[in-house]
C-alpha cells in the first residue's frame, strides 16, 4: 500500500509538470515540426495510444496532454501520409507509402558516463566517414539518440532505391558502426572505470552501450526531441557535440531548457561514403560467415527433422519468456520467439497463436498490430536463428541455464539436441506378472 501511494504521488507530480511544460508554445512547435511525415504515438502511464496517428496542428499536443499523455514518440521512417499505414502491410505496400528514413543510433546504458563515451566515439567514426552534421539529443533517461537525416542518405545505390531498403540498410549501418567503435569503446570505458589499468581490458561494460540493432525495425518508434520521460520527468533536449562530455541530468530540467533544432543542416548524400563502406564490409563479413557456416554444416551436421515437437524440450530461456508477466524486453522477446518457433519447425498459424497468447500474459501487453507486423516481415524473408545464448538473454532477464545448456550455443541447438535425445530414448517394456 505504501509503495502504491508513492507511485501515485510521483504520477501526480509528473502530470502537473507535463501540463505546465507542454503548454509552452515553443515546445508544441518543436514537436509538431519534427512530426511531419512521421507516424506518432502519445504515451500514457498505462501504455501507448492508437496507431497510426499524426499531429494535424501544434495544439493537438496539449489536447493529448489534457487526456493524460506524458510523452510523445515517432517513427524513424518517413511516410507520404502516416494515417494510410495499415497493420500487417506487405513490404511492397510499405515501400509504396514510405518516402525515406533516418538513421537513428540509440545509445543506452545503466550509466550516463558510458553513454557519453559511446556517443563521442560514434561521432568520431561518423566524422571520419565524411559525416559532419549529426543530430544529438538526450534520451530522457541515461542515453543519447544520434540521428543522420534522410537527406544525408544517398537515394539510390547500384540501381536500388534507398527508401525501399529499410530496415536492411539501417541495420547494416548500425552493425558497421558498432564494429568500428568497439576497439575504442573497450579502451575508453576501461580507462573510465580503472584509470591505472594499462593491460586489463573491460569487455563486458562496452556491451551495455552498443547500439541495439533489434530496435531498427519496421514502424519502430523513438522518443521525440523535447518529449518528457515519464520515469525521470526530464526533457529529451538537443545537444551540441562539444556539450556531451560536460552534460549533466540537471541540464534537462523541463522548465529551464531552451529549444534547438534536432535535425542538422546536412549536405545531400553526405552519408554516401559511410553507406558504401558499410555495404562492402557487410558483403565481406557475410561471405566469410556463410563460408564458415557451410564448412561447419558439411563437417558436423546432417539435416534433422523433429517428428514430435514438444514444449517440454524448449530451453529454459524460451520457457521463461512464454510465462509472460514481462516488463522490459517484450519487443526483443517477440524477435526471439518468432525466430525460435519458426526454426523449431512450427507453422505460421501455430507461431501466431503462441505469441498472441503469450502477449496477453504481459501487463502492459504489446499492441497486436506491432506483433502482426513483426510476424509478417519475418515470413517475407528466409528463416533465421534467434540470437546465440547468454548475453542477449541476460539483457532480457531470461537466461536461467540448466545442465543441458552447456551443450548448446543457441536455443534452437538446445531444442534439437534435447528432442533427439527424447526420441532416441529407449522405451521401457511394461512387465506383466502372471498370476499362477
Amino acid at each position: 500500500m505504501e509503495e502504491d501511494k508513492e507511485i501515485s504521488i510521483k504520477e501526480e507530480r509528473i502530470r502537473k509538470i507535463t501540463k505546465l511544460y507542454y503548454s509552452r508554445p515553443d515546445v508544441q512547435k518543436a514537436l509538431f515540426e519534427f512530426s511531419k511525415n512521421r507516424e506518432i504515438s502519445p504515451r500514457f502511464f498505462e501504455g501507448f495510444g492508437k496507431r497510426p496517428d499524426s499531429f494535424q496542428y501544434p495544439g493537438d499536443i496539449f489536447e493529448y496532454v489534457k487526456k493524460g499523455a506524458t510523452s510523445f514518440h515517432c517513427s524513424e521512417e518517413l511516410w507520404k501520409d502516416p494515417l494510410d499505414i495499415k497493420t500487417g502491410m506487405t513490404p511492397e505496400e510499405a515501400n509504396n507509402l514510405r518516402i525515406g528514413w533516418d538513421l537513428l543510433i540509440d545509445i543506452d546504458s545503466k550509466y550516463i558516463d558510458y553513454s557519453k563515451v559511446s556517443a563521442q566515439i560514434i561521432l568520431e567514426v561518423l566524422k571520419f566517414h565524411g559525416i559532419k552534421n549529426v543530430g544529438i539529443k538526450f534520451s530522457g533517461s541515461k542515453g543519447f539518440h544520434l540521428i543522420v537525416p534522410w537527406k544525408a542518405i544517398p537515394k539510390e545505390v547500384n540501381g536500388v532505391e534507398a527508401k525501399n531498403m529499410f530496415p536492411e540498410w539501417a541495420r547494416i549501418l548500425s552493425l558497421y558502426i558498432t564494429e568500428k567503435t568497439k576497439p575504442q569503446l573497450i579502451k575508453r570505458i576501461t580507462e573510465l572505470m580503472n584509470p591505472n589499468s594499462k593491460y586489463i581490458r573491460d569487455f563486458q561494460a562496452p556491451k551495455e552501450v552498443m547500439p541495439d540493432i533489434i530496435l531498427v525495425s519496421p514502424r519502430h518508434l523513438f522518443r521525440m526531441p523535447y518529449s518528457l520521460h515519464e520515469k525521470t520527468a526530464l526533457a529529451s533536449i538537443v545537444l551540441k557535440p562539444e556539450e556531451i562530455e560536460k552534460f549533466q541530468l540537471k541540464d534537462a530540467k523541463p522548465m529551464t531548457m531552451k529549444i534547438r533544432n534536432y535535425m542538422p543542416d546536412c549536405r545531400e548524400g553526405e552519408a554516401k561514403e559511410l553507406l558504401m563502406q558499410a555495404m562492402d564490409w557487410w558483403k565481406e563479413h557475410n561471405q566469410k560467415k556463410e563460408s564458415e557456416k557451410t564448412y561447419s554444416e558439411k563437417k558436423e551436421f546432417k539435416p534433422i527433422q523433429i517428428t514430435n515437437i514438444s514444449k517440454d524440450n524448449f530451453p529454459p530461456c524460451i520457457k521463461k519468456i512464454l510465462e509472460g508477466n514481462m516488463g522490459d524486453g517484450k519487443k526483443r522477446s517477440v524477435f526471439i520467439l518468432i525466430n525460435f518457433l519458426r526454426s523449431a519447425g512450427l507453422d505460421k498459424v501455430e507461431v501466431e497463436k503462441i505469441i498472441y497468447e503469450w502477449n496477453k500474459k504481459n501487463n502492459p501487453s504489446l499492441k497486436e498490430g506491432y506483433i502482426g507486423t513483426q510476424i509478417s516481415w519475418a515470413y517475407n524473408k528466409k528463416p533465421i536463428l534467434p540470437p546465440n545464448c547468454k548475453e542477449f538473454y541476460k539483457g532480457v532477464g531470461v537466461c536461467l541455464p540448466d545442465t543441458f545448456c552447456a551443450k548448446a550455443k543457441n536455443p534452437v541447438n538446445y531444442f534439437v539436441r534435447k528432442s533427439l535425445q527424447t526420441e532416441n530414448k529407449p522405451k521401457t517394456k511394461k512387465v506383466v506378472k502372471k498370476i499362477s
